[in-house]
């Protein structure tokens, strides 16, 4: 039973992501067609993040009251509508209002945290939010067919699958999964439990680190396209297919890291995963040659982030209360959005400003450094 919904769960944060990501593989497009500059095409990708992010906290709070059953349907069934709009808007004004929007999909990660923790003892959670974390290839399956399936069918109809798919996936969830035995709906006000899950440390330390991880991950699976675009000069499709690879394997890292940090701690696993994201952020910072040098780099990086965002997940369920994971996880998982959010937005002006983005990897492998330097010291105990 609970197998199969930790699959059902994968799923559908699979789905959702794949829709939260569907602005950025084709940004490229957008720019060429609405005649956007770099600022303009950053703040077109960022903006859905932003949501998806802040959105986390009252979903995070709504799981823990209505169970993630619901909250899945819900999340998909009104993810829908921008889904729809953003397949049919011509301005650059109608594309920012329904982004935004769109980063309702981006919200499902707080309500499958509590979800699949609740099915799984201590001891395997790591596991079980690292194998849930895998549904984060939603932004693979983006990057890969979002690009063809326009170029084969066109804007709007890619859309319209798009929109069927999440109705689909909110039914399957309706109909065949189900909340763990043991979980009991929070029935006090939201408020009080937001603020007791802000006095817990916890909740600081891993927002940060989450911040830093999957905030590298979101930044680099939604601003990429552009990024290979403006530097490598590929086409918007072949741009897509580099992403992909991008994003799988940083989804085949994270259940890896949840797993590992089940062995040997996730505090390891975090010292790990910063590390070599702080290197790869050096070394792409040269501007190395797009195929062996540059594409290796870009897939080590998404795979120590990966690692790092199974790991995070791992430390939130060894150190926070079981009753609390839900409000705590939208908290943390707001934060880990946040730290997309505000990347493309720098890359772009970075670039705007000196027509590279070495400042940008710079930035990035100076964060990276201070994450490995918390890790190492805040849990030495």
């Amino acid at each position: 039973m609970r197998v199969r919904n930790l699959a059902l769960a994968t799923a559908a944060f699979a789905v959702t992501f794949w829709a939260w990501n569907l602005i950025g593989p084709l940004s490229g497009g957008y720019s060429r067609a609405l005649h956007l500059s770099p600022t303009q095409t950053s703040l077109l990708v960022a903006i859905p993040v932003l949501v998806g992010s802040l959105g986390r906290i009252p979903a995070g709070v709504l799981a823990d009251r209505f169970g993630g059953r619901v909250m899945f349907a819900l999340v998909c069934f009104v993810s829908i509508v921008p889904v729809l709009f953003v397949g049919f808007s011509q301005t650059y004004a109608s594309l920012l209002f329904w982004g935004f929007l769109l980063g309702v999909a981006g919200t499902s990660f707080a309500v499958g945290i509590p979800f699949v923790n609740a099915w799984y003892e201590p001891a395997r959670r790591g596991f079980a939010t690292g194998v849930f974390g895998a549904g984060m290839g939603g932004t693979a399956l983006s990057a890969f067919f979002t690009p063809r399936l326009v170029e084969w069918i066109g804007r709007g109809t890619t859309h319209l699958l798009m929109a069927i798919a999440l109705a689909a996936m909110g039914v399957i969830m309706l109909l065949f999964s189900a909340d763990a035995p043991g979980w009991r709906p929070a029935t006090r006000p939201a408020w009080p439990r937001i603020r007791e899950a802000l006095a817990i440390r916890a909740t600081w330390q891993c927002a940060f680190l989450y911040a830093v991880a999957f905030g590298g991950f979101v930044a680099f699976s939604t601003y990429l396209p552009t990024l290979l675009q403006n530097v490598y000069a590929l086409s918007q499709t072949d741009a897509g297919l580099r992403t992909a690879g991008f994003s799988i394997a940083a989804v085949v890292a994270r259940p890896l890291g949840g797993v590992l940090s089940d062995r040997v701690g996730p505090v390891r696993i975090l010292v790990a995963s910063f590390a070599g994201a702080t290197v790869m952020a050096l070394l792409l910072s040269l501007k190395p040659p797009l195929e062996l040098p540059a594409g290796v780099s870009f897939v080590l990086m998404a795979f120590f982030l990966g690692l790092g965002t199974g790991g995070v997940f791992a430390l939130v369920a060894r150190l926070v209360d079981p009753a609390r994971v839900g409000t705590v996880t939208g908290l943390v998982g707001a934060a880990g959005g946040l730290g997309g959010y505000f990347p493309p937005l720098v890359m772009g002006a970075v670039y705007s400003a000196t027509g590279a983005y070495t400042i940008g990897y710079l930035l990035l492998a100076a964060t990276a450094a201070a994450a490995l330097l918390y890790s190492a010291r805040a849990f030495r105990k």
